[in-house]
């Protein structure tokens, strides 16, 4: 079970912002089916106006989120952020001077606390970095539970743009998400999404902080794999071991007089494994002149990787 409370605030009466429900919308839509259109996230999208995010509401929402026992709980939210000396806060739609929203060290504690396997907490909000981050005052140590995740817009003194009616982060995050963050699997995962965001982004750039604690693969969405996964099964077909080279000639290739359709078919395979980095030619710049040489291929450091997958069955 799979549960994620997606928040957008806008309406804020003096300080409105205009991409926040955009971004809320956007991650919704992606998280609530994987690639392939099965279910994935039972998604509660809050956005306001349409929606009353007052102080309370929100905290009810995110302690239910948080409560019962489930595989995934993710928190997103894209709004105001806020910060004092003592902490940050993500601002809610009935924010008063001294009574903003909610502190994040309060929404630390809750993810803390909770039994939910895995916790992921999104936020696009300005000085959103001070998520997980210790207080000024305290200047104790913020622990993150296991299983726990964050990953913010910016550090924890920058502000968070918004472009062309969405957040900056939010619109890289929803890219990584449909496909640009994926493995060779298929899956996303926290960590290839910052890593996604974070080589998107120029030097001067906001930057996005990632903060985790986990002991096991998370994966928040599949989508098609480049590479069929049956496949890169075959990877300890073509190579028995992973050191092994697999020899090549001319009957590899089909535009070849007296080509053998049998090699044909594994050099396709081989062909798809080096477009994403699982084999090079040895000697040659290409798999044509490797085949038309009579010379060979090899798995790089990234082939034996899922070559020890394949082996392990994990894959």
């Amino acid at each position: 079970m799979r549960r994620a409370l997606i928040v957008g605030v806008d309406d804020y009466t003096g300080a409105a912002l205009q991409g926040c429900v955009n971004d809320a919308n956007a991650m919704a839509g992606v998280l609530e089916t994987h690639g392939n259109g099965s279910p994935n996230f039972d998604v509660r999208l809050m956005t306001s106006p349409s929606d009353n995010i007052s102080r309370g509401g929100l905290r009810e929402a995110i302690e239910k989120l948080f409560a019962t026992e489930c595989d995934i709980g993710l928190l997103y939210f894209s709004g105001h952020g806020f910060v004092r000396s003592t902490d940050g806060y993500i601002v809610t739609s009935d924010f008063k001077t001294y009574d903003e929203g909610i502190s994040m060290t309060e929404i630390l504690g809750m993810a803390n606390r909770s039994p939910v396997k895995n916790k992921v907490v999104i936020l696009d909000c300005c000085y959103s970095g001070n998520m997980g981050t210790p207080t000024i005052a305290e200047g104790g140590i913020a622990q993150l539970s296991e299983g726990l995740t964050v990953l913010t817009a910016s550090r924890h003194s920058e502000p968070a743009m918004e472009k062309g009616g969405a957040g900056v982060f939010t619109d890289l995050v929803v890219d990584g998400l449909q496909g640009g963050a994926g493995d060779l699997r298929g899956h996303i995962t926290p960590g290839s999404i910052y890593a996604y965001v974070d080589q998107a982004l120029g030097a001067w750039n906001q930057r996005p902080i990632f903060k985790t604690n986990v002991t096991s693969f998370t994966s928040l969405r599949e989508v098609t794999p480049p590479v069929p996964l049956e496949t890169l099964r075959k990877l300890v077909d073509y190579f028995p071991n992973p050191q092994d080279e697999h020899a090549l000639d001319p009957s590899y290739e089909y535009t070849e007089i007296g080509h053998d359709p049998a090699k044909v078919a594994i050099f396709k395979d081989l062909q798809k494994m080096e477009g994403v980095g699982l084999v090079v030619p040895v000697g040659e710049e290409h798999m044509y002149f490797a085949a038309m040489k009579s010379r060979a291929c090899r798995l790089t450091a990234l082939g034996f990787q899922y070559w020890r997958l394949v082996d392990e069955r994990q894959l």
